[in-house]
């Protein structure tokens, strides 16, 4: 078989190595295969009575992973992480004693011309992380309205020139390429002394977030891995903008301290247990080193819970 070209390099890998504290015999899910280079290092540290699963539903991801963990006890699932109970069901897996999610775009999916990640590149609006699914990014930046595209460009980009970026791609309509994309928000966008970012970065992301439905679900997501955690076991979450690490942060919290009760009363009366242990009180960044060798990791955080 020829090799799958899908060059990623993992993020924080030893640190995810050491939070993780894989048991050579354990159960462990990677929620977001990508290439398998997470997964290809937890194999690693597992025995034949270990037990790997990798989840994604990007179906070159998921052929190339599957490749590069031929040799392991692996099992791969083309499906998305907010469906982690049914998928647990499916594979008669009741405990598990690790979970992983490195959220975000693939270096694979920016780096391919053809799937329509990236302003670096003339291709057409597609952006789906799933090639499955009917939605891109053609019909949501040609169909949906002003005050639906704004709305997306400023909470999903947090981009401050949300208002003049829609309507520039309303007057400019029908957009079929990344490159006119790109250059429209370029022209759209007042140009600052300092700016360090290119013009379209935020407005990609949104975009991407909107199409594959990337925040819906990831706090449920997290709550139904927690249930699923054997006792002492982790969750190790990567994420890559303030959107997703808030929504992390927050669901950490609630599991960690689910308490309702008003801070007046002397003791809880709701009975709300914590079902997690907040390890990382403050997120774990890379190191300056792999920052150099590997940019795109400059953004990322690493947050790590335990269960009770």
């Amino acid at each position: 078989m020829d090799t799958i070209n899908f060059m990623h390099q993992p993020v924080m890998l030893n640190e995810i190595l050491a939070n993780l504290q894989i048991k050579p015999g354990g159960v462990y899910v990677d929620g977001t295969l990508g290439g398998g280079g997470h997964s290809a290092a937890i194999a690693q540290k597992l025995t034949e009575n270990g037990l790997l699963v990798g989840i994604d539903k990007d179906g070159a991801a998921l052929a190339a992973a599957t490749q590069k963990l031929a040799a392991a006890k692996f099992t791969a699932v083309r499906n998305s992480h907010e469906n982690i109970t049914q998928i647990l069901q499916s594979l008669k897996i009741t405990s598990v004693d690790g979970f992983l999610l490195d959220l975000g775009v693939s270096s694979h999916q920016l780096d391919t011309p053809q799937r329509g990640f990236s302003f670096r590149y003339d291709a057409p609006l597609d952006m789906r992380m799933d090639d499955r699914a009917d939605f891109t990014a053609y019909t949501l930046l040609n169909s949906y309205s002003e005050k639906q595209l704004t709305a997306i460009i400023k909470n999903y980009g947090e981009e401050r020139f949300a208002k003049r970026i829609t309507k520039a791609i309303i007057n400019n309509r029908p957009i079929k390429t990344t490159l006119q994309l790109s250059n429209i928000i370029i022209q759209a966008v007042p140009k600052t002394p300092k700016q360090q970012l290119h013009p379209a970065t935020r407005t990609f992301q949104a975009i991407r977030i909107a199409v594959n439905g990337e925040l819906i679900g990831l706090s449920q997501t997290i709550k139904d891995m927690s249930a699923a955690l054997a006792t002492n076991g982790r969750i190790c979450i990567i994420t890559f903008h303030s959107l997703e690490d808030r929504i992390v942060k927050q669901t950490f919290k609630h599991l960690s301290d689910p308490c309702q009760c008003p801070k007046d009363i002397p003791y809880c009366v709701c009975g709300e247990k914590p079902t997690l242990a907040i390890i990382t009180k403050k997120p774990i960044y890379p190191t300056q080193q792999e920052i150099s060798t590997n940019p795109r990791a400059s953004s990322a955080k690493l947050r790590v819970a335990e269960k009770l």
